[in-house]
């Protein structure tokens, strides 16, 4: 097992390795295809479309932790209310 199917299979347990219509390797959790978001090519062999997955994984990774909405106004609020209690004190 290489290092980027032991990123990939941490964050989907379920996924695997399969063909598609063409001929090509993709790895797929459940019905979807990893690397489909991102545009990331069919690979012609395994190690290559393991290595698509595991950027598919990171940068999605990357996004949820970065992305604006990902907090609420209410936790941002909040955030705030601690700040300020902590500059009175």
């Amino acid at each position: 097992m290489t290092k980027e199917q032991k990123k990939v299979l941490k964050q989907y347990p379920n996924a695997r390795l399969t063909f598609d219509d063409n001929g090509n390797y993709i790895v797929v959790s459940g019905d979807t295809f990893l690397a489909e978001d991102y545009f990331m090519p069919e690979a012609n062999d395994a190690e290559t479309a393991w290595k698509h997955a595991a950027v598919a994984c990171r940068v999605t990774q990357n996004f949820n932790r970065t992305h604006p909405d990902r907090m609420d106004m209410s936790v941002i609020e909040d955030k705030v209310m601690r700040i300020n209690k902590r500059l009175k004190r």
